[in-house]
């Protein structure tokens, strides 16, 4: 994952984020959820069935979410601790909606 995204927006107006791997490669995503973890975001982001690749590899990834100057979220690369903290919050979360 790069520091360089995009976001599009589809038909229904539900907004894409562009992945570009370190070869130029671009994969979308749709961000499903926002898990926060000790005063930092973790965005769960699912490969969107629009992306043009066909590639089934890396079909969900935890991206640690930052803002820019105009307030549009930047994804970037958790780091190993903040990637499981960040699952184990989301584990924590699914629990929760499965006792309800």
């Amino acid at each position: 994952m790069t520091k360089d995204k995009d976001m599009l927006e589809t038909e229904d107006q539900e907004e894409l984020v562009i992945i570009t791997d370190e070869a130029g490669n671009e994969t979308y995503y749709r961000e499903e959820m926002v898990i926060p973890v000790d005063n930092k975001n973790f965005a769960m982001l699912v490969r969107a069935e629009e992306d043009p690749s066909g590639d089934a590899e890396d079909t969900v990834l935890i991206a640690r979410m930052e803002f820019d100057a105009d307030g549009e979220p930047i994804y970037l690369d958790p780091t190993d601790e903040e990637f499981e903290e960040a699952r184990k919050a989301y584990d924590a979360i699914m629990d929760e909606m499965e006792e309800k």
